[in-house]
């Protein structure tokens, strides 16, 4: 088990712009870059991650890490590995220290600092994975992003961790969301595919939608 707690914390401003759709010659972006410079010394991303054997494998199930997991669609993207990388990625709990204002705009700023933060960790970790394991192409499936893999796949995924709150301020509540907010979780493994959940997923009009919907792919691969 890796904790990779010295991720550099140098968010793009120029990007963060662009995700809040400010001009960077606005007042509004000189407020944001004061904002930035405020908070800049809580910008603490954390990733926690495991190389862990895959164990028995099953029509709908598949053990990783001594932990079984109940998704078909996880189990037949597994078949042909040997080894997969569960991790967890956070902005950092030091974010949630801020103090919260009735600000609305100062809130909305925060909360993209928060997620600008938390792509710092989302980045750092595969480059990581591939400078460590040279583990090849890299796909990735998250508890809760496909109905086959719903959100209470959370629990056996943080046991793999024990306390993942104390080793990089992430928990778990009661209803399998994460604290922080801005908090991923999932597992990584070699998939020449170039696999996305997104591709299983009909919801339309998804802000983060990473690859078009297959209607088909669940017909010709997990059905």
């Amino acid at each position: 088990m890796d904790i990779l707690d010295q991720i550099p914390p140098d968010i793009d401003f120029g990007a963060l712009l662009a995700r809040v759709r400010l001009s960077p010659e606005s007042e509004d972006a000189a407020a944001l870059r004061g904002l930035l410079d405020e908070v800049q010394p809580l910008i603490r991303p954390k990733a926690i991650y495991d190389l862990c054997p895959i164990g028995a494998r099953g029509e709908d199930s598949i053990e990783i890490g001594g932990v079984t997991f109940s998704s078909r669609v996880l189990a037949v993207n597994l078949r042909q590995v040997h080894r997969a990388f569960p991790y967890i990625c956070t902005c950092g709990a030091e974010l949630d220290q801020v103090e919260a204002s009735d600000d609305s705009l100062r809130e909305y700023w925060l909360d993209a600092i928060r997620l600008a933060a938390l792509g710092l960790a989302r980045s750092y970790l595969p480059a990581h994975l591939e400078r460590k394991y040279a583990p090849g192409h890299l796909s990735n499936m998250a508890p809760g992003s496909l109905q086959d893999w719903p959100i209470s796949q959370q629990a056996p995924l943080f046991s793999l961790f024990g306390d993942a709150e104390s080793k990089i301020g992430v928990s778990l509540t009661d209803s399998f969301l994460m604290r922080p907010l801005k908090s991923v979780s999932g597992i990584y493994f070699s998939d020449e595919t170039d696999f996305e959940s997104c591709q299983l997923c009909p919801r339309e009009d998804c802000p983060g939608r990473a690859a078009p919907y297959d209607p088909e792919l669940w017909k010709t691969r997990y059905a």
